[in-house]
């Protein structure tokens, strides 16, 4: 018995490591610390109930604390407590797990808590996950947990009924054993639950702050972590500064053996955490805007826009010029995907007939991922092959796509389904009315070089494209919403797992967060075999077999995995990229400059 429960907790991935466990007496962050980033698109509130964008995501990481987190160094990504003692007591075939939270820690101040403060208890999570299944929230993280608690689809039927969740009906698998003590029981094994706790939507929040802020709540992010809102300017600016009850911690985090990893320890380790005070974030979508802010020094953090990747890399180096000036860089993979998404519903490229299936896989097969990695991403990407990039679990580096580059085989798949040519050269649909393809982007340079890129294709196949130009942040309400025929988009890691990517094309989660509103009986009897599964062999074959579901059904075009090229100015010490925790800055420190 015991035997089977160490191999459980080995399955889980729970390997409990030193870094931020000691606790301090008040936040010791100095005002005076500064970081200066910016954002290539504009977030959408800070309610994780309700979003799903990146860049919120982002800003979530350092207000809302989940019962996980991950160590900041380890690679790959390892689980460590969040605001937990130690990592949770497992028990009955991994279903029912138990997390002890740490007592004294504090939301930061707001008006919601009339002058009192509010201790982090185990109800706050019990009611954080209630809101996230909520049906009037529409959230777009009710798949990660929507059916797994024991005991809570009577709660969510009784909603569905009366139209109204009660929040305070006991759900036999989400219990506050004490104050401190939260037990959550499942009803089946799933051996990716505890990656989710760590996910930022999971973070909790106080029901005094939804009650008092209601559908503004986006606008008043309040948690328990490290920062907190100082000032909003939505799609322009962002202020962040140290939350005064935040309980801090020493630096103590573990070198990996790298020459990067030894010199952040060497500058870092033991450091009263955090020691940034202040957050400024710019959102500047164009590409030569945020590289002229970074070399003007307003900016101390960014990623390399791809248009400066020619005059600042010598190969996969930085230059002599910008070593001189004490630049770093930190280069890596991302741990995400680009793709083009086609709406199943939309009337003209839906739809599961082999006509419109036709027409969609016509659509990828003249579109040139090699051009995208040389012309848009300019050296910086690689080809995505399957749905599932490199460095998540279940990769497979040996997986190729059975859709290929083919202008030819393209034309002669419309030629067989019916999209006749008229004496215009132009294809009309196979019911002899005009075929016109729309599709949605953004405004920013690289987008265009994309649209040159479809065009260019579908030029060669007679098929008509219009594109339509909007933000971002609108972009994705629409997609959410299933109304975009065709829209372009990256999904980087909420956890290291591939079920993050695939979770996106399921068929339950269609108008929330699966954006292509993609629903295959096949494809989800296979999502729903693989999560019954540990991580091994067997579920990594269905993990294929899943992308191959996705290239029969094309409801995705899949282009690239990003290369990024971190640069960082010499007055910032201890930045590691993390392929899933994206808010660094309670780990950073800033010297006088």
């Amino acid at each position: 018995m015991l035997g089977s429960l160490k191999l459980k907790l080995i399955a889980f991935g729970l390997i409990l490591m030193s870094g931020a466990t000691t606790t301090l007496a008040q936040n010791p962050a100095d005002p005076n610390k500064i970081v200066r980033q910016a954002f290539e698109g504009a977030d959408d509130g800070f309610d994780m109930a309700k979003t799903s964008n990146h860049y919120s995501g982002w800003v979530v990481n350092a207000i809302f604390e989940p019962l996980l987190t991950y160590d900041y160094l380890a690679r790959p990504a390892k689980l460590i407590p969040g605001t937990i003692e130690a990592m949770p007591e497992v028990s009955d075939a991994g279903k029912v797990f138990v997390f002890k939270i740490k007592p004294g820690i504090y939301f930061a101040p707001d008006d919601a808590f009339k002058g009192k403060k509010h201790e982090l208890t185990a109800q706050d999570y019990i009611y954080t996950f209630k809101r996230i299944l909520d049906p009037v929230n529409r959230s777009p993280h009710a798949s990660f947990i929507d059916g797994k608690i024991a005991g809570m689809s009577e709660v969510q039927a009784k909603a569905k009924k009366t139209g109204k969740f009660d929040y305070d009906m006991p759900v036999a698998g989400l219990k506050a054993l004490d104050k401190y003590t939260l037990r959550i029981e499942l009803q089946d094994t799933d051996y990716n639950f505890l990656y989710v706790m760590a996910y930022s939507a999971f973070g909790a929040v106080a029901k005094e702050v939804i009650d008092t802020y209601g559908e503004q709540t986006g606008l008043h992010p309040v948690g328990t972590g490290p920062y907190m809102m100082e000032k909003y300017l939505p799609r322009s600016k962002i202020f962040l500064k140290a939350n005064p009850e935040y309980r801090g911690y020493l630096w103590d985090f573990q070198s990996s053996g790298s020459a990067w990893d030894d010199q952040i320890v060497k500058v870092m380790k033991g450091k009263k955490m955090p020691q940034v005070g202040r957050v400024e974030i710019s959102i500047i979508e164009e590409e030569q805007s945020r590289w002229l802010a970074f070399q003007d020094k307003q900016i101390d953090i960014d990623k390399l826009p791809q248009i400066a990747a020619p005059a600042v890399l010598d190969g996969d180096k930085l230059k002599a010029s910008f070593v001189a000036e004490g630049i770093k860089m930190d280069r890596v993979a991302d741990a995400g995907l680009t793709f083009s998404m086609f709406n199943m519903r939309d009337p003209v490229v839906g739809g599961y007939t082999k006509e419109k299936i036709a027409l969609r896989r016509a659509i990828v097969m003249a579109y040139s991922n090699a051009d995208e990695v040389a012309q848009m991403r300019l050296g910086q990407a690689i080809r995505a092959e399957s749905m599932i990039p490199p460095g998540v679990v279940g990769y497979d580096p040996k997986y190729r796509s059975s859709i290929p580059y083919d202008i030819g085989l393209a034309n002669k798949l419309l030629d067989r389904f019916g999209y006749k040519r008229g004496a215009d050269g132009y294809r009309t649909k196979p019911d002899g009315s005009p075929l016109v393809i729309k599709k949605t982007m953004e405004a920013a340079n690289i987008y265009k070089v994309q649209a040159e890129i479809f065009k260019r294709g579908l030029d060669q196949l007679g098929i008509r494209i219009d594109f339509v130009v909007s933000n971002f942040a609108d972009n994705l309400k629409a997609a959410s919403a299933c109304q975009l025929a065709m829209w372009s988009g990256a999904w980087n890691a909420d956890y290291p797992d591939g079920e993050n990517f695939l979770q996106l094309l399921y068929g339950p989660k269609a108008g929330q967060g699966n954006h292509a509103c993609y629903e295959s009986p096949a494809y989800d009897a296979m999502y729903r075999k693989a999560m019954s599964l540990p991580s091994g062999e067997e579920r990594n074959k269905i993990y294929s077999q899943m992308s191959r579901q996705i290239e029969a059904d094309t409801p995705w075009a899949l282009h690239s995995t990003r290369i990024r090229s971190w640069l960082i100015r010499p007055w910032i010490q201890g930045y590691k990229k993390h392929p899933i925790l994206h808010a660094d800055w309670q780990y950073l420190d800033v010297e006088k400059h």
